[in-house]
């Protein structure tokens, strides 16, 4: 299905909760977009705090090296969001460029969504190796990196999921 810039407004339709508007494509690839234009520059912000801490000189004194390695990981894992969730932008300019479809939109969705497991991980493992600096307790350190990773999950993945079950 392909989206022209001549589609009909929104619908509105009755439910249980109250109202619930359909979109037009264009709508929602513009919503799709937005979404992903909102998450970058905090993911690239702290992309960039991660590249500017292994400079420092306390890096390389206050991390033992496999602390050193798991920075290394969550560097790499933020890395990774940044490119998925760059992607439909790109995907949208290269494969679908003047068009909006079904397979376009479902594709964004779901890759903006993957980009948060990534960095949830990346971001809970900065947090582990912070935490074990300044406690110096590594079980301590594991069990806020695991606790924040739970949050995460639960945030961006549990409760949309349960939400959306729960008005089915």
């Amino acid at each position: 299905m392909v989206a022209t810039r001549t589609m009909p407004t929104a619908v509105v339709e009755r439910r249980d909760s109250g109202k619930v508007q359909r979109e037009s494509l264009e709508h929602e690839a513009s919503h799709v977009l937005n979404e992903a234009r909102m998450v970058l520059p905090g993911i690239q912000a702290l992309f960039g705090f991660q590249l500017v801490a292994v400079f420092s000189q306390r890096f390389e004194s206050a991390l033992a090296s496999w602390q050193q390695l798991v920075h290394l990981a969550a560097l790499l894992l933020v890395a990774i969001a940044v490119a998925v969730i760059m992607t439909p932008a790109a995907y949208h300019r290269q494969a679908e460029r003047g068009r909006i479809s079904d397979h376009f939109l479902r594709l964004a969705s779901n890759l903006i969504a993957l980009a948060m497991l990534p960095l949830a991980a990346g971001i809970s493992m900065d947090v582990f190796v912070v935490a074990g600096v300044v406690t110096e307790d590594q079980v301590l350190s594991a069990a806020l990196g695991t606790l924040l990773f739970c949050v995460f999950v639960g945030a961006w993945f549990a409760f949309p999921y349960w939400s959306r079950s729960s008005r089915r």
